[in-house]
């Protein structure tokens, strides 16, 4: 079992920043992938960005450039800076951890983009 914390949501003015996090503990697998995901009302869950143990990047179209994603592999953590937000980010997100074998998510914080 792997257990994911989020913190960093809130609310932010369009064009402002926020900087997510997620810690996991539990049984951590050497080879894994961390991100995020998110979902806004209304909407299916989508890719913003993740990483590989390894570095390795993805992200959508709609965040690059203004997402960068980061991780700690010695404190097993994942981090998610947005800078220019906008309405449009406004979604619950979702840290997530997976290998070849399993997924875990954590719980969701909430990012509102409003003015």
């Amino acid at each position: 079992q792997v257990q994911l914390v989020e913190s960093g949501g809130g609310l932010v003015q369009p064009g402002g920043s926020l900087r997510l996090s997620c810690s996991t503990s539990g049984s951590i697998s050497n080879f894994n992938s961390m991100g995020w995901y998110r979902q806004a009302p209304g909407k299916e869950r989508e890719l913003v960005a993740v990483i590989t143990n390894e570095g390795r990047t993805n992200s959508a179209d709609s965040v690059k450039g203004r997402f960068t994603i980061s991780r700690d592999n010695t404190k097993n953590t994942v981090h998610l800076q947005m800078n220019s937000l906008k309405p449009e980010d406004t979604a619950v997100y979702y840290c997530t951890y997976y290998t070849l074998w399993t997924q875990y998510w954590g719980q969701g914080t909430q990012v509102t983009v409003s003015s």
